[in-house]
């Protein structure tokens, strides 16, 4: 359910993303630079009622380490 939420997320943010998994790699994969980022962080925020901490963004580098962040927090 948290990947769905995210993805719906990505999708708003990046246009069309079907293939997206849990290895998709937010910079490389989706050319995410560090403004889109930061928009991606606020919206999770928002969506999931948590604060990411800066030292927590560089830690996140795919989907799935996003998934286990949220989970691990919500």
């Amino acid at each position: 359910m948290v990947f769905e939420k995210v993805k719906a997320i990505l999708v708003e943010q990046f246009g069309d993303t079907t293939a997206l998994t849990e290895e998709t790699r937010i910079h490389d994969d989706l050319g995410a630079d560090s403004m889109d980022v930061v928009d991606l962080i606020m919206s999770i925020e928002e969506e999931f009622h948590i604060e990411v901490q800066d030292e927590d963004i560089e830690k996140i580098t795919t989907i799935g380490d996003l998934v286990t962040f949220i989970e691990e927090r919500a």
